[in-house]
């Protein structure tokens, strides 16, 4: 008779903080969920969510011209095509070279570059859809509009949200697992 009283007070706070941590954080794993399932499928949008790699001329290495062209051609498409003002941080140069390509991908803005690694030909100018999902998806998005250095948003996001889900997680197994082992000492 304690161990069912036991288990269902533990019920009753179970419910209260699966509820509660619920209905507090609801729009969040809604972002969560969405933002998710776009970064699973980027791959496979045709291009929509993550622009197609293209392919160049030539795959041998030694054939390519050297990166601080590519990256002198990659920023004077940036500013022809885009913004004569766009920021040119660059986040990344991303060699393929199986592709025979390489790609500018920028930190302030969504924009990327395709060159071919040989020729310096414009592959494609893309904007980069994906990384702006995985920024409202991890919570860097936050980092980037209020300038915030080190991410300190980010991990604050993410551990509320890890800690959210490891508490939905236990609650929501035991509202599931509390009331068969009731059921089960009667």
């Amino acid at each position: 008779m304690i161990i069912k009283k036991t288990y269902v007070s533990s019920l009753r706070i179970a419910r209260k903080i699966h509820r509660t941590s619920g209905a507090l954080l609801f729009i969040f794993f809604f972002i969560i969920a969405i933002t998710g399932l776009l970064l699973g499928w980027k791959k496979n949008s045709n291009g929509l969510i993550l622009p197609q790699s293209q392919k160049g001329a030539s795959t041998e290495l030694k054939d390519w011209l050297p990166l601080d062209t590519l990256q002198s051609i990659a920023f004077k498409t940036l500013i022809d095509s885009i913004d004569k003002n766009i920021n040119l941080d660059l986040q990344r140069i991303d060699a393929r070279p199986d592709k025979g390509m390489v790609k500018f991908v920028f930190n302030n803005h969504y924009w990327g570059i395709q060159l071919d690694g040989s020729t310096g030909d414009i592959l494609a100018i893309t904007k980069r859809r994906s990384d702006f999902f995985e920024n409202i998806h991890d919570g860097s998005i936050l980092d980037i509009i209020f300038g915030t250095k080190g991410e300190i948003i980010k991990l604050i996001y993410t551990t509320i949200m890890g800690i959210a889900l490891l508490i939905f997680t236990i609650t929501g197994f035991w509202l599931w697992y509390g009331p068969k082992l009731i059921k089960k000492n009667r």
